[in-house]
């Protein structure tokens, strides 16, 4: 089974900021595969099953809001017996302008708080990842940047990235992180 974890904050307010498009991408497979999600307060998630004829996949949005999502992705880890190679984390990323994707086989949390949580959990920064652009951040602490929602031409110029990101992940799951890199980053 292969793991995606799009993160963000549950709640209505939340749902179109900035913080949020890695719920934007789990719900965007979602609907593109006609998929339910359903919560597991047990696993401190919302949890949808995808088959593509292959793998199995779980897409998960943590119950947890960003700060403390390391719990949810070691909960549905360990309950699955899911290794860390299977598993990619998608997130919004300051450094990277609106529009942009990139993936990464590892690294530090760079700020990011919901990352830092998952590093903290799992005891590793040797976990992939899928940073969405949310650039570039104005003259503002990044905490109110970040949890601004995104304007409606920001949500259209978001659809196509979106597109992209979801194209990006079934070549991560298929070919790798190198060959995803290559092509997508």
């Amino acid at each position: 089974m292969k793991l995606i974890v799009g993160l963000g904050n549950i709640g209505q307010k939340y749902t179109f900021t900035r913080h949020n498009v890695g719920f934007m991408l789990a719900d965007s497979i979602a609907i593109n595969n006609n998929l339910t999600f359903r919560e597991n307060s047990r696993l401190k998630c919302f949890m949808a099953n995808l088959r593509d004829g292959v793998n199995d996949y779980l897409v998960i949005k943590p119950t947890t809001f960003m700060n403390l999502s390391g719990e949810a992705v070691r909960a549905v880890m360990d309950y699955y017996k899911i290794p860390v190679e299977d598993v990619l984390i998608v997130y919004d990323d300051l450094s990277l302008e609106l529009g942009k994707i990139r993936f990464r086989a590892n690294g530090s949390d760079g700020g990011h708080n919901g990352i830092k949580s998952i590093i903290q959990h799992l005891g590793t920064q040797n976990i992939a990842r899928l940073k969405i652009g949310i650039g570039p951040q104005p003259n503002l602490p990044s905490e109110v940047f970040v949890l601004q929602n995104f304007s409606k031409e920001e949500l259209e110029a978001l659809k196509p990235v979106l597109s992209k990101a979801k194209d990006g992940i079934s070549c991560f799951f298929k070919d790798g992180i190198a060959v995803t890199q290559n092509k997508f980053n």
